[in-house]
């Protein structure tokens, strides 16, 4: 069991910066599969970035590599995704989502995610 609690969203202008937490308690073993997924109005959701506990690897989607950073912080309690230069193109409802797989199957697929967060806005103005 796992409980994940987003914050730090709001709004920003373009160009500027924002980054959002993710508070992880329960099961946090080695195995969990961490990752942020978005969804603007009208749009589906998407992958953002995944984190694997074990090694600490990462994976980006193309539209946001060089911006945005995922890290994992405290001890592995804390999730990060520092999300720079933004454009109004990121505004969306961001997620924390978690799962325990292996390494290699720790991937921006929805349906791998058991465990999701209530969500938090980030709104970039034009």
């Amino acid at each position: 069991q796992v409980q994940l609690v987003e914050s730090g969203g709001g709004s920003v202008e373009t160009g500027g910066s924002l980054r959002l937490i993710c508070a992880v308690s329960g099961n946090t073993a080695p195995s969990a599969c961490m990752a942020w997924f978005r969804q603007a109005p009208g749009k589906e959701r998407e992958g953002v970035a995944t984190l694997y506990f074990a090694d600490k690897s990462t994976k980006y989607a193309d539209s946001v590599k060089g911006r945005f950073a995922m890290s994992q912080d405290n001890a592995k309690n804390t999730l990060s995704l520092q999300m720079n230069s933004l454009q109004p193109e990121d505004t969306a409802m961001y997620y924390c989502a978690a799962t325990f797989t292996s390494s290699r199957n720790c991937n921006l697929h929805e349906n791998l995610f058991h465990y999701w967060g209530q969500g938090t806005q980030v709104t970039v103005s034009s």
